[in-house]
């Protein structure tokens, strides 16, 4: 089995992904079929022994839409093509209205307003008028014709079919008026609708246009500096980048110091200081300093390129609104057909009714029942929100899990790496013997300055933070499972565990007092002295986020009832961070399998819960949870693959404001479709009651479609 992606020029809502699908499935040789909406994306695995590209492009054009084999930079919002195929819908909806304008003013010049109008039968009309009708009419269901011609083919009604049929009906009454403004205004909502699904489209793509096109990278054995592009640029090279700059490439920083901006990435307000060795992303931008990195991924794989096709895949991800609404249609749609059929022939047949009369009654309850805006309000509404998560530092993978925190009444939070910090951090310094705190972590940081032992890391970071000087140490031995020792400045310094300072006679009651002042549950403590005594004590721990207590009371203030924390750490540290936190249950020295069992019980017992890990070990039990969420996804890829909604920075308080839009989403959602069926029941009461109206029906259609898209970009706004 093969697989080939096309760019479709027109597919710009989910009616026109239904066309497509009820066109390819049928062929031979056709697989599977995924849509990327966002990015107007076919991708078809297919049999290459029984169709061919060209004739899956050939089939893709009979829809009406055009289909061209897809490029990598088709995900950029800039991509060649021409006038026509961008422009097009705009041109043709436009020449339609302008047509319509023009055949009326003709017509009333030559008989009446009220004739013009159609409210009563014409004695003559300008065959002028009638010729600019038949345009208007032909122009503006350019894109809409193929469309009705598949769904009939296929025994599938939809909005193309009714309004197509209610046309030919009203043009066969000698309602011109009305035939062209149905074909106008619904040609105009449809307009309306691809207008507001490249809103959000362009919300999401245009974060490529973040990305510089141009990398200078230096060239190894010239020794010079080149720009050349990105796409040319492969893993390992050395990238320059000027302060004010925007990074070109993901990479590792490998001289310099600087702040970067990474709000593209991670939506977070505040640079973040960068050093040697850490993590540089595509399209962040550089602050004050020159710095060079090494790539780690081509262009084409970068953070910021993986967001934009994961939010793509999600269209494929339906919301239970979105199923629901298309099953309703399913339904809706040949009801409405039915109920048509027999307005239009039964009152004639069994009260000898008049044919003329009840047959637009008939088109008019077509036009009225078309379920265009029922069908656009929830999509429309799930990638506004989708779009508003991204800009936001909130990649949610589809509407089947945007739905769902509006649900969750219960979350679980693993300790290492979400509720804490992930990495030993200093948190108390001892100073003894005369030395000062500053000097304590300044003599350590210079011994630990080659080591790769995290509580090492740890103190030359402490030191870095403080811009306190780090000197290079002589003589350095390590001294397994204990500590090291090294000369500094003409003096030798140890610097281990308590255990060190015991087996140099360095033990005291003072050093023993200050060791049980210090020692607390999951606080790791280094001793530092020289041949005389014990220069001081160092305590660190994995710290607690700074907003993690913020995040758990938003939480609560957005309705979540019950809190836990899971985690493979000892039972005294968990506890002291659920103390701290206000956690309300606690599951300690948890193997993964531990951690499944665990997120059995409570999805027993509370039904929707949310799972906020690292992605990695804890993917059983997220995938186990309603909705599993990974923190620090920027760093990690592994997170982007398995989480159903990935935080792109590490701040927890974004949790309430994801609660919050998927709330928000589903209010509008629901407030579309009531919206929709209440004016749809209105207008056919009132055709049932003898009061039909071709235009006015399909302008309060129009109407309601305008007032869902506008509904639904409001969450652009979150």
């Amino acid at each position: 089995m093969d697989s080939v992606s096309f760019k479709v020029r027109g597919m710009d809502c989910a009616e026109e992904v239904q066309v497509l699908r009820a066109e390819l499935a049928p062929l031979p040789g056709v697989q599977d079929l995924s849509f990327d909406l966002l990015h107007a994306k076919l991708i078809i695995a297919y049999d290459p022994a029984q169709i061919t590209p060209p004739a899956l492009a050939l089939a893709i054009a009979r829809t009406g839409m055009h289909g061209e084999l897809w490029r990598d930079e088709d995900a950029a919002p800039e991509t060649r093509c021409n006038f026509w195929i961008v422009h097009g819908r705009t041109i043709t909806t436009t020449s339609s209205g302008i047509f319509i304008l023009l055949a009326f003013s003709f017509h009333w010049a030559h008989t009446s307003f009220v004739d013009a109008l159609g409210l009563r039968e014409p004695t003559q009309f300008p065959s002028l008028s009638l010729f600019f009708y038949l345009l208007a009419i032909f122009i503006g269901g350019w894109h809409i014709a193929p469309k009705a011609a598949i769904s009939a083919r296929h025994l599938r009604p939809d909005m193309n079919l009714l309004m197509s049929i209610a046309v030919i009906g009203a043009a066969f009454l000698d309602k011109w008026f009305e035939a062209s403004s149905v074909t106008f205004l619904f040609a105009l909502s449809l307009a309306l609708e691809a207008w507001s699904v490249g809103r959000a489209r362009h919300a999401i793509s245009a974060l490529m246009a973040l990305v510089p096109q141009r990398a200078r990278i230096v060239c190894p054995h010239e020794n010079k500096e080149e720009l050349v592009e990105i796409s040319q640029v492969s893993v390992g090279t050395t990238v320059i980048v000027h302060p004010g700059e925007k990074i070109p490439l993901d990479g590792i920083l490998i001289r310099g110091q600087t702040s970067v901006d990474e709000s593209p990435i991670t939506g977070e307000s505040m640079p973040r200081p960068k050093e040697i060795g850490d993590e540089l992303f595509a399209g962040t931008i550089n602050g004050e300093g020159a710095i060079e990195l090494r790539t780690t991924k081509p262009a084409r794989d970068t953070t910021l390129a993986n967001i934009i096709r994961l939010v793509g895949a999600a269209q494929s991800r339906r919301a239970p609104s979105e199923q629901f609404v298309e099953k309703f249609a399913r339904i809706y749609t040949p009801a409405i057909m039915a109920l048509a059929i027999i307005v239009a022939i039964v009152p004639p047949l069994v009260a000898s009714a008049s044919w003329q009369h009840y047959l637009y009654s008939a088109l008019a309850l077509l036009v009225i029942g078309c379920p265009c805006a029922l069908v656009i309000s929830t999509p429309v509404s799930i990638v506004a929100a989708l779009a508003s998560g991204a800009r936001h530092g909130v990649l949610i993978k589809g509407g089947l899990y945007l739905e769902e925190p509006a649900k969750i009444k219960v979350l679980a939070f693993d300790k290492t790496g979400t509720l804490t910090e992930g990495h030993p951090a200093v948190v108390e310094v001892a100073p003894m013997n005369g030395h000062t705190a500053s000097e304590l972590i300044g003599i350590a940081a210079s011994l630990e300055a080659r080591s790769e032992h995290h509580l090492g890391k740890a103190i030359v970071r402490a030191a870095q933070a403080q811009s306190l000087s780090i000197q290079p140490a002589t003589d350095y031995r390590a001294i397994a499972g204990k500590g090291a020792t090294a000369v500094l400045n003409s003096t030798p310094y140890w610097i281990g565990s308590h255990r060190l300072a015991l087996e140099r006679n360095m033990d005291s009651p003072e050093v023993n007092s200050r060791l049980s002042a210090l020692a607390k549950p999951g606080v790791s403590i280094v001793a530092l002295g020289n041949e005389e005594h014990v220069c001081g004590l160092i305590a660190m721990a994995d710290r607690i986020r700074p907003h993690a207590a913020d995040a758990i009371s938003a939480a609560r203030s957005s309705g979540i009832r019950h809190i836990v924390m899971l985690t493979g750490d000892n039972r005294q540290t968990a506890e002291a961070v659920a103390r701290e936190l206000h956690i309300d249950e606690v599951h300690a020295e948890l193997l993964p399998e531990d951690k499944v069992a665990v997120m059995e019980k409570l999805v027993r017992e509370h039904k929707d819960v949310a799972m906020i890990g690292d992605g990695v070990n804890d993917a059983p039990a997220m995938a186990l949870a309603s909705v599993g969420v990974a923190m620090g996804a920027a760093g990690t890829d592994v997170a982007l693959e398995t989480a159903d909604i990935a935080l792109m920075t590490d701040d927890l308080t974004r949790l309430a404001w994801l609660i919050s839009l998927s709330r928000r989403c589903l209010g509008i959602i629901r407030q579309n479709i009531a919206l929709s069926l209440v004016i749809k029941a209105m207008f056919v009461v009132l055709a049932l009651a003898g009061h039909p109206s071709l235009w006015a029906a399909i302008a309060a259609d129009m109407g309601v479609s305008l007032l869902v898209v506008a509904n639904a970009l409001r969450l652009l706004k979150s």
